[in-house]
């Protein structure tokens, strides 16, 4: 590896690692916006996601920029390639986490009484999968990564049981059911958030070992790329 491409990936992990930090801090945010139901928390949330969206176009170029300049081989290679994936997927989780928080916004400004649903079990369980997909982005941790990916099928579990929950709380009180609509969407954002996190563990497999994991016979089910930009709109 040549010394300016050396000092370009390295310059690409402090970015791909800065947008992280700010992607994990968004996430944060907005699921204690809805576990003390904050206003202001959600509405900072929203506010911050044009930063996110900046630099993800930043590390894009980036990679676009030592693709074409140095045409890396081997190992750089699949690290450019993998940052490019793992990219998109932080944005995504980024606007999940503002769908989270205009749902916050919307269940406020309800002038119907509000019961908040305890979502404390599934927003701990995905926000520790993203931050130990995170954690192995990092320390180039495949071990880590393949715990990620192992705990995903808990949360689509838990994101099942909230739903049946809120479909007997419709056909009990019909009069609320746009807000038990608003939980549900909450909760398929957090089901979200676990499916961008298992993406970003099956990136760090792929870099460390070449290895693509979605292919596997025991693989998750693989994020539908469509469906997460409906629900972040």
């Amino acid at each position: 590896m040549s010394a300016i491409l050396f000092k370009e990936i390295n310059n690409l992990k402090k970015l791909i690692l800065s947008l992280s930090a700010r992607v994990e801090e968004a996430v944060q945010m907005s699921t204690k916006a809805v576990a003390d139901l904050d206003p202001g928390m959600a509405a900072s949330v929203i506010e911050k996601d044009v930063d996110i969206d900046q630099m993800e176009v930043e590390v894009e170029e980036e990679c676009l920029k030592i693709l074409a300049l140095h045409q890396p081989v081997a190992t750089d290679l699949r690290f450019i390639v993998a940052c490019l994936k793992l990219n998109n997927d932080l944005e995504r989780i980024g606007d999940l986490g503002v769908n989270i928080a205009r749902r916050v916004l919307y269940l406020t400004q309800s002038v119907q009484p509000v019961r908040n649903f305890d979502f404390r079990g599934m927003m701990e369980k995905s926000r520790c999968m993203l931050k130990k997909s995170l954690d192995a982005l990092v320390n180039l941790d495949g071990r880590l990564a393949r715990e990620v990916c192992a705990a995903d099928d808990e949360v689509d579990s838990i994101n099942k049981k909230i739903r049946s929950d809120l479909v007997c709380s419709i056909r009990e009180n019909p009069d609320k059911t746009e807000l038990f609509i608003r939980f549900m969407e909450i909760s398929r954002s957090l089901e979200r958030i676990a499916d961008h996190a298992t993406n970003i563990a099956e990136d760090v497999i792929y870099m460390t070992s070449g290895e693509i994991p979605r292919h596997g016979a025991d693989a998750p089910p693989h994020l539908n790329h469509q469906d997460t930009q409906d629900m972040a709109r």
